[in-house]
């Protein structure tokens, strides 16, 4: 079971970046490959964010878990293009105490579907996790 792992700093206060990425429609505010999204089922666990992507793809993924005490979301895979299944993801914000600073990491754990994609398929979620950070870092600056 592959496994994905990014994280980085973002120069803002917990409780601002927090702000922005618990909303789970958010996405297209923050990630830079989002075009745009809408809710399904509502706005609470369980509810399905369908997000289109600028190339032109599009996904739904399930929300599993929001914490605002933890600063956490984590969320599964409905339908995507990737050649995943099982993919559950989970990203959390920590404060960091001596600079007020905030440190993210974003994870998945998953199962490739098919043969010989899985180098691929972790280079893509891992470029994915990036850029969303990247877009987080560049909104705070």
């Amino acid at each position: 079971m592959p496994r994905v792992y990014q994280s980085g700093v973002i120069n803002a206060e917990i409780d601002k970046v927090w702000d922005v990425i618990r909303d789970f429609n958010a996405l297209p505010k923050w990630h830079p490959a989002i075009s745009s999204s809408e809710l399904e089922n509502g706005t609470g666990l369980g509810c399905i964010r369908h997000f289109f992507l600028k190339d032109g793809g599009e996904s739904r993924e399930k929300l599993l878990g929001l914490s605002d005490i933890n600063y956490s979301c984590t969320y599964c895979l409905v339908e995507s293009p990737m050649p995943v299944k099982n993919y559950v993801s989970d990203f959390a914000l920590f404060k960091i105490t001596d600079t007020n600073k905030t440190f993210m990491h974003w994870y998945a754990y998953f199962d490739v579907s098919e043969a010989g994609m899985e180098k691929n398929t972790v280079e893509a979620i891992t470029m994915v996790y990036n850029s969303g950070i990247k877009g987080l870092q560049e909104m705070f600056g």
